[in-house]
C-alpha cells in the first residue's frame, strides 16, 4: 500500500457533515435495529476507529473489555483523536467528533487513505444510544478526558494527567442505553467472531477481547493473516492443497486473495472491503471469479488435463465448487449499494481484481503443476455432477413461478399473490401441517408440512439434493429456483418462516432446513425473508382465562402475577399442581401437533400476537463455521462443540 503517513493529525483535519438529532429517535437507520445486533453494533462501529488508525500504519493493539458494570471499553495506541480547538466549531475537535454526526477525519485523505468507518457516523452515534461515555485521550504528553450523557457533554475537555514518553491512544468506556436498546447484555462470542475476523484481515494488529464477568479472555493475532483466516475456514474440512495466496496493488488499490479447494460440494467465497464483510459481494468479486474461470480455463487446456474428445465444457460453478476463499481489498472511495449496502459498486475495481489475480495466479499454477492438476481433476468432477444436477433440476424447475399447477400437492397456498404481502410456514409433521391450514389466515398465509427431516445438504451432492422430495417440494414452492439458478425476483413469499417442535427432533429439523437454505438460497436470508417461529412451551389455564409462556422465565412470572406477586415453585416433572395459585392449571406443549388450530393461530401464526425470529447474517464466516462443524463430516468438532454448550441446553422428553 502507499504510504500516507500524516503525523500532523490536528482539529483542521476534522470535517463535518451536521446533524444528530434523529439518532435517539430513529435509532434503527443507523444501527440497524434496537436488539441484540445493534446493540453489538456499537462495539463494532468503536473497534472500527481503531482498526483504521492501524491500516494507516499508526495502531498495532487493540482492547475490547466487556466491565463488570456492563459497559464496554475500546482501546488502541493510535494517535488519539485531536483535542485542539476546531477551526468552525471553535471547541474541542475531540467534542466535536463524540458529538457530531458525520464529523471525522475519515473525510479527509490527507488523515486516512482508506477506512472501514466510511460513513463517520460511528462513535457519534454510540454515544448518543449510551446512557453514559467516557473517553480518554493519550497524545501530545498529556492525557484527556471527557463525559457525555446520552449525547451531550457532562463537561469540557479536561487534561487530568501525563503520559509515558511518546505514549498515544485512544480509551472510550460506554453504557447502552437501556431505554433505547431490549437487551444492554454483550456475549463475548458474537464480539469475538468479530474481533478474530479483524485480526485475520489485519495481520499487523495485535486485537484482545476479555469478559470481566465472566472471566473470559481471547488473544488474536495472525501473522498469516487471511492465509491462516483460510486455514481456519476449512479447518474440519478435507483440504486438496496449501493455500494458494495473491497479493498486489494497481491504481492506489491493495488486493489480497487467499484460496484453497476441499472435497465438498458448497462454494465459501467470503469478500472485504476495507474490512466490512461484503455479504453482497460486487466488482471486487466479479474480478476474482471472472480472473479464476479464465486462468484456471486456459491451465488446463494448456497443459491438456481435459481430454480432446472430452464433452463436458468446465463453467465458473465447476471451478468453485468446493473452493474456500478470502478476498481483501482495500479501496480509497467506495460506493455501497445492494440491499443491506454491503455490495461494492467501484466498476474499476474488477478490473484491477481480474488483472492481479490473472497474472499471479497463472504464474503459481506455472510453478505448482501438481497444485494445478488436482484443482482440475476436482473441477472436472464437478461438471460431471452438474450435469447430472442438471437433468434433476429440469424435473422441479417451473415455467412459472406463478403457475400453481406446478406446485406440490401437500401446499396449501393463499389466496393473494403479491410476495411482499404473503407468508409461508415450513411445518414438521402431517399433524402440525393440519392444525396450521385449519388455523391459518387463507388470505396471505401459505403452508407446506415436510415429513420427517430432510436430506442434510452439507454431505450431499446437487443431484442427490434434488432427489429428495422434501426439498424439491421447496423450490417449487419458493420458486426462486436453486443455486446458480437461483433468481431473488421470482420469490413468491416475503416471509419464508420455520415452524417445528421445541425439542431435539425439532431444533435438528430447523437446523436441516437453516443449512439447506444458507447453502442454496442464501440471499433470502440476506434480504430477512427467513423467519423462525416461537410457539409457547406452556399454557396457563385459570378458570376460563388462558395464558401462554414462551419459556420458564415467562411462565414464572405469570404465576408470580397470578399469585399477587409472590414466587411459586413449579416441579417440572410433571408439572405438579402442589404450590401453585388455586384453580390454575398448568400445560407443557410435547409438540406443534398437540395445539388445536386456534391455539396454534393465537399463539403461533397471528400477526398481531406471535413472535418470530428473524434470521439474519452478522458473520458469513461464522455461519459457515458452525453449518460445517454441526452437520459436516468431522465427528471430533461436533463433539467438542456439544461438550462445550451441553449445560446450556435442555432436553425435552
Amino acid at each position: 500500500m502507499a504510504e500516507i503517513k500524516n503525523s500532523n493529525y490536528t482539529a483542521s483535519n476534522i470535517n463535518i457533515l451536521k446533524g444528530l438529532e434523529a439518532v435517539r429517535k430513529r435509532p434503527a437507520m443507523y444501527i440497524g435495529d434496537v436488539g441484540s445486533r445493534g446493540l453489538h453494533h456499537l462495539v463494532n462501529e468503536v473497534v472500527d476507529n481503531s482498526i483504521d488508525e492501524a491500516l494507516g500504519g499508526y495502531n498495532d493493539r487493540v482492547i475490547v473489555t466487556i466491565n463488570k458494570d456492563g459497559s464496554v471499553s475500546v482501546e488502541d495506541r493510535g494517535r488519539g483523536i485531536p483535542v485542539d480547538i476546531h477551526p468552525e466549531e471553535k471547541r474541542s475537535a475531540l467534542e466535536v467528533v463524540m458529538t457530531v454526526l458525520h464529523a471525522g477525519g475519515k473525510f479527509d485523505k490527507n488523515s486516512y487513505k482508506v477506512s472501514g468507518g466510511l460513513h463517520g457516523v460511528g462513535v457519534s452515534v454510540v454515544n448518543a444510544l449510551s446512557e453514559w461515555l467516557k473517553v480518554e485521550v493519550k497524545r501530545d504528553g498529556s492525557i484527556y478526558y471527557q463525559e457525555y450523557e446520552r449525547g451531550f457533554p457532562k463537561g469540557p475537555v479536561k487534561e487530568i494527567g501525563k503520559t509515558k514518553k511518546n505514549e498515544t491512544g485512544t480509551k472510550v468506556t460506554f453504557m447502552p442505553d437501556g431505554e433505547i436498546f431490549k437487551t444492554t447484555k454483550f456475549k463475548f462470542e458474537t464480539l469475538a467472531e468479530r474481533m478474530r475476523e479483524l485480526a485475520y484481515l489485519n495481520k499487523d494488529v495485535t486485537i484482545t477481547i476479555k469478559d470481566e464477568l465472566e472471566g473470559e479472555e481471547e488473544i488474536y493475532h495472525f501473522k498469516g493473516g487471511i492465509i491462516e483466516f483460510v486455514k481456519y475456514l476449512d479447518e474440519t474440512r478435507q483440504t486438496l492443497h496449501k493455500p494458494v495466496y495473491v497479493e498486489g496493488e494497481k491504481e492506489d488499490t491493495p488486493v489480497e486473495i487467499a484460496f484453497e479447494y476441499n472435497d465438498t460440494y458448497s462454494e465459501n467465497i467470503f469478500s472485504y472491503v476495507n474490512n466490512i464483510n461484503t455479504h453482497e459481494g460486487g466488482s471486487h468479486l466479479v474480478g476474482f471469479k471472472t480472473a479464476l474461470t479464465r486462468t484456471l480455463n486456459n491451465y488446463a487446456y494448456r497443459n491438456k488435463l481435459i481430454k480432446e474428445n472430452s464433452k463436458i465444457t468446465l463453467t465458473g460453478d465447476d471451478f468453485r465448487e468446493g473452493l474456500t476463499a478470502v478476498i481483501s481489498v482495500k479501496v480509497m472511495e467506495p460506493q455501497f449499494e445492494g440491499q443491506t449496502k454491503t455490495k461494492l459498486g467501484n466498476s474499476e475495481v474488477k478490473s484491477i481484481v481480474e488483472s492481479i489475480v490473472g497474472e499471479k495466479l497463472a504464474e503459481y499454477l506455472e510453478e505448482n503443476p501438481s497444485v494445478g492438476k488436482k484443482i482440475i481433476e476436482k473441477c472436472m468432477r464437478a461438471a460431471e455432477a452438474r450435469e447430472a444436477a442438471r437433468k434433476a433440476k429440469d424435473l422441479v424447475r417451473r415455467k412459472n413461478a406463478l403457475d400453481s399447477m406446478h406446485l406440490p400437492g401437500k401446499l396449501a397456498d393463499c389466496s393473494i399473490n403479491d410476495p411482499e404481502h404473503c407468508e409461508i410456514y415450513i411445518v414438521e409433521g402431517d399433524s402440525a401441517g393440519g392444525s396450521a391450514k385449519q388455523g391459518r389466515d387463507r388470505r396471505f398465509q401459505a403452508i407446506l408440512p415436510l415429513r420427517g427431516k430432510i436430506l442434510n445438504v452439507e454431505k450431499a451432492k446437487l443431484s442427490k439434493i434434488l432427489e429428495n422430495n422434501e426439498i424439491k417440494a421447496m423450490i417449487a414452492a419458493f420458486g426462486t429456483g436453486i443455486g446458480s439458478d437461483f433468481n431473488i425476483e421470482k420469490t413468491r413469499y416475503g416471509k419464508i418462516i420455520i415452524m417445528t417442535d421445541a425439542d431435539v427432533d425439532g431444533s435438528h429439523i430447523r437446523t436441516l432446513l437453516l443449512t439447506f437454505l444458507y447453502r442454496y438460497m442464501k440471499e433470502l436470508i440476506l434480504t430477512g425473508k427467513v423467519y423462525i417461529a416461537q410457539p409457547p412451551l406452556y399454557k396457563i389455564k385459570k378458570g376460563k382465562e388462558e395464558l401462554y409462556a414462551f419459556d420458564e422465565k415467562e411462565r414464572d412470572e405469570i404465576l408470580k402475577r397470578l399469585r399477587n406477586g409472590k414466587a411459586v415453585e413449579v416441579e417440572e416433572e410433571g408439572l405438579t399442581e402442589e404450590g401453585l395459585p388455586k384453580g390454575v392449571v398448568i400445560s407443557r406443549y410435547k409438540g406443534l401437533g398437540e395445539m388445536n388450530p386456534d391455539q396454534l393461530w393465537e399463539t403461533t401464526m397471528n400477526p398481531e400476537t406471535r413472535t418470530v425470529l428473524q434470521v439474519n447474517l452478522e458473520s458469513a464466516a461464522a455461519a459457515d463455521k458452525i453449518f460445517e462443524k454441526l452437520m459436516g463430516d468431522d465427528v471430533e468438532p461436533r463433539r467438542e462443540f456439544i461438550e462445550k454448550h451441553a449445560k446450556y441446553a435442555k432436553i425435552d422428553v
